[in-house]
């Protein structure tokens, strides 16, 4: 008998007991910030972070801190689908948090949709 969070993560990848279910996907948000901004830039995707979490079909997300270079902040966010990740996207909500961090990137942030446990369509 597979336990709880087995069952959760099949489910997320698309098969469970010959049932099909829609993949999840993985966002990463890659971005570069101004030297000496790196805490500031924490505080904003925290914020950024917990109103997504209001969002449908948001599942999870963390931050990963490049080990050589703390200006170098990824982000990487689950949904239930795609369509879920778009209207996220596309929200005023999203676009007036990206606008609080353009001050302090120092390029523009780069964006990698990808299926969770294989091809999509």
């Amino acid at each position: 008998m597979p336990s709880v969070a087995s069952t959760v993560w099949l489910e997320i990848v698309g098969v469970q007991a010959g049932m099909e279910y829609e993949m999840a996907i993985k966002i990463l948000i890659k971005r570069h910030f101004k030297d000496d901004s790196a805490r500031q830039a924490y505080e904003l995707i925290r914020n950024f972070r917990q109103d997504a979490m209001n969002r449908s079909g948001y599942i999870s997300g963390e931050t990963w801190t490049n080990h050589y270079d703390p200006c170098q902040i990824t982000v990487v966010s689950t949904w239930q689908t795609v369509e879920d990740w778009i209207q996220w996207e596309e929200s005023d909500e999203r676009a007036a948090h990206e606008a609080k961090l353009a001050d302090i990137l120092q390029a523009p942030a780069q964006f990698e949709v990808y299926d969770v446990g294989g091809m999509s369509g």
